[in-house]
């Protein structure tokens, strides 16, 4: 890697707050002039990263390591207390989203999603099987966590528990279902459904509403005897509104990673999705009606109402995922099953992976984070690996829809990066962009393989900057090196770029013996547990 040269491009791009690609923003394709300042990138007085940030190398250290003249805070940690009610951070931090109180960079409410637990919080499960005690933790510290974050005036970041709006939201969380799905015989009849758990990824509405999205449900669900087709799908909260909590049934059931949010050229809602399995699909959601930004928060119901799509690649086009197209199959027309199981557009969205592959879905190596460059609308999917397929290390496709209109019906695509020994890193994940249009992605090397065959070079997982365009364009920079057998996940800016908030997700969590554990991070004292947490990284020298 020719750092010199990676170290040049960096800083030349257009400046934008970072808050545009995070979803804050309208993502209409152009920076935008937003309030708040976008050059001072991490507190410097500056939004260029070149000079203020030294690439650091790959370790295998149990530290979040950070390159020379940057910190890191540990805001909340796992079982830390939250509120005055005494409830307690959750497990498994992944996707962070800072909303800013009274329109200030330095206090605000964070929301983390929790995805799963491990040994620390459940303990060994024996035989596969977990006991009553470990279900009901594990529905309590799955979920999300909102909190009040605020820096004081030495710079240090904390969390304010007397906040009037901090809570938890988990599996004993009621959620009122909206769209096709709602009601219908395969979810029971119901229009009620009890909790959210398995809560990976998420996105930033643009009324300002938080999307969480459930992805690995199917253990917790079976393991609780609660109904599988009550999860696995996008959720909606409002973090200054206790009461509002939804799930849309009409953006599809699948093992969601994240949402990414725009504008068609016609005004018109889009979501984009990923599908974190192997050889599972693309898909967007396109509303019926238009957005109105005078409407606030009612434009929710623009995601009850419309179209979804799932990505078929080879022929650049994104095909319908309707109970018309799925009677158009051969599949469809030669089952008897098939015909009994979809006979209604909410048949069609519970069974969504099964459906978007009848109609002709590309599958492709587990799809995650997806996020709109805020700068041209092009579209960067993290494909994180396949090696059923040989794709080994994974890569991050970039798709150009037609005429730059996010809700074209045609597109094409090319590998923007591919992991590897050649870009310096392995298996993207989550996906963020700065001011400057870099993207800032972090890697999943599942902990199993890390540090073992063709993963020794990377070592821990990482969280890197990658430019997109110039003579650089596609290749890696490491920022940070996350602690033992854990991945670094969320990367979330505040709209002042003075502040990345990132979460360490399962550190030591190939435990299986809680007196030898293989992590202790953060490395409290006396402590004898990991602790999964969000961090917010800042330079030592603010403003």
């Amino acid at each position: 890697m020719d750092r010199k040269t990676f170290l040049s491009y960096l800083g030349t791009g257009a400046a934008a707050l970072a808050v545009a690609s995070a979803g804050l923003g309208t993502l209409e394709g152009k920076a935008s002039a937003a309030t708040g300042s976008a050059n001072h990138l991490f507190g410097f007085k500056t939004n260029k990263v070149s000079g203020y940030f030294n690439p650091i190398d790959p370790s295998k250290e149990d530290k979040l390591i950070l390159p020379p003249n940057f910190k890191y805070d540990v805001i909340a940690a796992y079982d830390d207390i939250i509120n005055q009610a005494g409830e307690k951070f959750g497990s498994g931090s992944d996707y962070n989203a800072y909303f800013p109180i009274n329109g200030s960079n330095t206090r605000g409410l964070l929301v983390n999603n929790h995805e799963y637990t491990t040994i620390f919080q459940i303990g060994p499960v024996v035989d596969d099987k977990m006991t009553a005690e470990q279900i009901k933790r594990g529905l309590y510290y799955q979920g999300m966590s909102v909190i009040e974050v605020y820096r004081d005036e030495q710079g240090t970041w904390k969390m304010d528990t007397t906040s009037k709006h901090a809570r938890r939201i988990n599996g004993f969380t009621n959620f009122n279902l909206t769209g096709p799905a709602k009601g219908i015989a395969a979810l029971g009849g119901k229009s009620v459904a009890q909790g959210t758990f398995a809560n990976c990824s998420g996105g930033v509405t643009l009324w300002n509403t938080v999307l969480s999205c459930e992805e690995n449900f199917e253990e917790m669900a079976k393991a609780a005897s609660l109904p599988e087709t009550h999860y696995g799908w996008v959720i909606e909260v409002d973090p200054f509104d206790k009461s509002y909590l939804k799930k849309h049934t009409a953006l599809g059931r699948f093992n969601h990673e994240n949402t990414a949010m725009g504008l068609a050229a016609d005004g018109r809602v889009v979501v984009y999705m990923g599908d974190d399995k192997k050889d599972a699909c693309v898909y967007k959601f396109v509303s019926k009606g238009k957005y109105n930004a005078s409407a606030g928060r009612a434009n929710s119901a623009l995601l009850e109402e419309g179209t979804l799509y799932v990505a078929n690649l080879k022929s650049g086009k994104w095909v319908p995922v309707t109970l018309e197209e799925v009677k158009k199959s051969k599949s469809y027309t030669d089952s008897a099953d098939l015909q009994k199981k979809y006979q209604s557009l909410g048949d069609v969205v519970t069974y969504c992976q099964e459906a978007a592959k009848l109609v002709g879905g590309t599958p492709t190596d587990r799809p995650e984070d997806i996020e709109i460059s805020p700068f041209d609308n092009t579209v960067f999917i993290a494909h994180t690996n396949n090696d059923s397929h040989g794709n080994i290390h994974g890569h991050i496709t970039r798709i150009f829809e037609a005429n730059n209109d996010l809700g074209a019906l045609e597109f094409d695509f090319e590998i923007f990066a591919a992991g590897g020994r050649q870009s310096g890193f392995s298996s993207p994940d989550n996906l963020a962009f700065d001011s400057n249009g870099n993207l800032w992605v972090v890697t999943d090397i599942s902990s199993s393989s890390q540090n073992k065959g063709v993963h020794k070079s990377f070592m821990n997982n990482g969280l890197f900057v990658i430019p997109t365009s110039g003579d650089s364009k596609g290749q890696a920079l490491q920022f940070a090196s996350a602690p033992v057998e854990s991945e670094l996940t969320g990367p979330f800016f505040t709209p002042d770029e003075q502040t990345l908030f990132l979460s360490i997700q399962h550190p030591g969590e190939n435990t299986t013996d809680l007196n030898y554990p293989t992590s202790l991070w953060p490395h409290r004292p006396g402590d004898k547990i990991a602790r999964c947490g969000v961090v917010a990284i800042s330079g030592f020298k603010l403003g």
